[in-house]
């Protein structure tokens, strides 16, 4: 008989979640495995916890623990290129740990391990302390994201982006957004008004802003209706005169979910 060893593949190192939002677990064979002999298992490795479970070639909802029921998920193209990553959405304090995923054919097996080791507060947390820091500094201007997002095709992802400026929001000379990998212009902000004919095509009409959140500085971008070109790096840029200041904020996950 020939090995049929397989590798897996997890994170390069800790995993950083934002309170309520998604962070998305590797686990990826390097090879496709057979999916009828299949079995992929996440698991808390503190509690023992059953994060989520593929068996016989389904999905097993039902066999979750009651803390991560409706919020670990995985992608619908996942299982057939060998990627078996878990998608957590609703992130909480008590998510913070060490996970295991164990694949198994009939043959072999093998795990790794990923862990959430730092889930920030909200960005009005950050921001405060920003502004703390900025007491007495007559010119500011400080651009805040989260680092990732994760998001389903066909859902709505929100892009966190926090501005603090020694100007009003509403008075800054423009706050873009952009594909950075294509410098495709999402959605542009000008002196108080979002101009929308500015915004690439394949943006129009799917890119906003939460315009009451606005005069907080708060110009995180709300994209509906996910597509898997979306999947990349965006930049959420400030101008005020002579400042600038960005953030970058990775798009990631983009699968369909399984869990119906």
């Amino acid at each position: 008989l020939f090995s049929v060893a397989f590798l897996l593949r997890g994170p390069a190192g800790p995993l950083v979640a934002q309170l309520g939002g998604s962070v998305l677990l590797p686990c990826s064979a390097e090879t496709p495995l057979p999916l009828e002999e299949l079995e992929v298992e996440w698991r808390r490795t503190d509690s023992e916890a059953l994060v989520h479970l593929f068996q016989e070639g389904e999905v097993r909802p039902e066999s979750q623990s009651y803390d991560y029921s409706g919020r670990a998920h995985f992608l619908t193209e996942g299982f057939a290129a060998g990627n078996y990553s878990l998608l957590l959405t609703n992130v909480t304090r008590a998510d913070g740990g060490l996970y295991i995923c164990k694949v198994f054919t009939n043959l072999d097996s093998n795990e790794i391990t990923a862990e959430i080791k730092d889930i920030g507060e909200t960005l009005t947390v950050f921001l405060k302390a920003i502004l703390s820091l900025s007491l007495g500094v007559s010119e500011r201007l400080v651009v805040i994201g989260t680092g990732v997002a994760s998001a389903f095709v066909g859902d709505e992802v929100t892009l966190d982006c926090s501005v603090d400026s020694h100007i009003p929001p509403g008075e800054l000379e423009n706050v873009t957004w952009k594909k950075k990998d294509q410098e495709m212009l999402v959605l542009v902000f000008r002196y108080d008004q979002i101009v929308p004919v500015s915004a690439h095509e394949l943006y129009r009409d799917r890119a906003d802003l939460f315009t009451a959140e606005i005069p907080k500085g708060n110009f995180s971008l709300r994209l509906k209706h996910v597509r898997p070109e979306d999947k990349g790096e965006y930049i959420c840029e400030a101008h005020s005169g002579h400042l600038s200041a960005n953030t970058i904020i990775a798009l990631q996950g983009l699968g369909k979910t399984t869990d119906y």
